[in-house]
């Protein structure tokens, strides 16, 4: 018995069938919790209770939230100071470390550990660190730099400025690691050239190694922003999920972990904050996808 199906039509369909196992987790866990999400935020549903449609309700009401507001300038604050220190140092780390011998493998291989430590352990580690009783407290006590402990975890501006140098401190060996991989694809005889003409350490790299490596620059802006806007373990765990006194220190993420979750959860409510953050996210991205075009174009 011989197989009458077309050749090319076999050719069309086979690659479908390597997609499918994809496509049904993306659809399954990203497109309908996003349909449900947006269909929540238009409703005052419960956690036990389906909800009415009441329109624009939930964006009136969160836009008078004053939470809301610290939320979205604590998160937006994020962005603006993390983001910088997580596209430069990584770079500067990455140069620093990437010639061959075990003891440059043993600093590599140190500076990715955070990245693979539990969020919750970090945020642990750094608690007792920055404690009123901390060591950090104990040092700068010892050295007779302060006459009162720090209150890293009690001021509204410490705590969160602390949680982003926590933030920063984990994410540098991940992105250390995405840059190591960029500055092997830079061409050798770029920097022999540069040694004849006689540049630095700091020329070479302004000159060669930053242009060389602009692209995953501009990449792990982009991650390295979505990833500061949507932050959440840091502060929960250095605050103990209270968002600082008052809740001062709420970020986005926070403010949806409360609303969306408990017995009393506003799952209506929580979605139409989720349904902002999201078109915040995805404008930041556009910007910074223009951004990079128009840097590519000069």
């Amino acid at each position: 018995m011989t197989d009458s199906t077309p050749a090319t039509h076999k050719w069309r369909v086979t690659p479908w069938l390597f997609l499918v196992p994809g496509l049904a987790v993306v659809v399954l866990l990203v497109l309908v919790p996003f349909l449900n999400t947006l269909r929540l935020a238009f409703t005052d549903s419960m956690l036990l209770r389906p909800g009415d449609f009441v329109g624009l309700d939930n964006f009136r009401r969160m836009f008078a939230d004053e939470r809301f507001g610290t939320a979205l300038l604590n998160s937006s604050l994020y962005v603006v100071c993390v983001v910088p220190f997580m596209v430069v140092l990584p770079l500067v780390l990455a140069s620093l470390l990437s010639g061959a011998g075990r003891l440059m493998g043993f600093f590599r291989t140190t500076m990715y550990l955070p990245v693979i430590m539990s969020p919750v352990i970090v945020g642990l580690i750094w608690t007792n660190l920055l404690d009123k009783r901390g060591l950090v407290n104990e040092l700068l006590g010892t050295l007779k730099l302060v006459a009162q402990p720090v209150p890293f975890l009690t001021d509204r501006w410490l705590l969160l400025f602390s949680a982003m140098f926590v933030t920063v401190w984990t994410g540098l060996g991940y992105y250390m690691v995405i840059y190591l991989a960029a500055l092997a694809n830079i061409d050798p005889s770029l920097y022999d050239a540069a040694a004849m003409d006689g540049a630095g350490p700091v020329r070479t790299f302004l000159n060669v190694t930053v242009p060389g490596v602009r692209s995953t620059m501009a990449l792990i802006g982009v991650l390295s922003s979505v990833a500061a806007f949507r932050v959440f373990g840091e502060i929960y765990v250095l605050t103990d999920g209270t968002g600082g006194v008052g809740g001062g220190d709420l970020t986005m993420t926070m403010l949806i972990q409360r609303e969306g979750t408990g017995l009393q959860a506003r799952t209506g409510y929580a979605g139409a904050i989720s349904l902002v953050m999201s078109v915040i996210l995805g404008a930041l991205l556009i910007a910074q996808l223009v951004m990079q075009r128009k840097q590519r174009s000069f």
